[in-house]
């Protein structure tokens, strides 16, 4: 893999995991209207972005398991930064919804 490929895989995960750390956002403001389902709707579509750029990431993995000579640079630690926060809040999302519905 080389640093162009290597860099668009940053930018594919950087994209991916915005739009996924978004759309858990945007589920935030639901849950505190109470409306969960809508709010459970954004949470798999953040999912589906973060399994998009997981895709990514597990590519140049693979890459690097096989032998290739991967050289990391502050883009791509850049991007699994943003992966692995994403990720972190969905989780986080997903146990405040739980809370939320108790409030209500």
């Amino acid at each position: 893999m080389d640093a162009q490929q290597l860099q668009a895989a940053a930018f594919q995960i950087i994209l991916s995991s915005g739009e996924g750390r978004a759309l858990t956002q945007e589920s935030f403001g639901l849950m505190r209207q109470g409306e969960f389902e809508a709010a459970e709707k954004k949470l798999d579509a953040a999912n589906e972005t973060f399994v998009q750029a997981h895709q990514a990431q597990t590519d140049f993995i693979q890459a690097f398991a096989s032998g290739e000579e991967i050289t990391m640079d502050i883009l791509m630690v850049h991007a699994q930064d943003h992966l692995m926060t994403g990720m972190a809040m969905r989780e986080v999302a997903i146990e405040m919804m739980e809370l939320y519905k108790r409030i209500n």
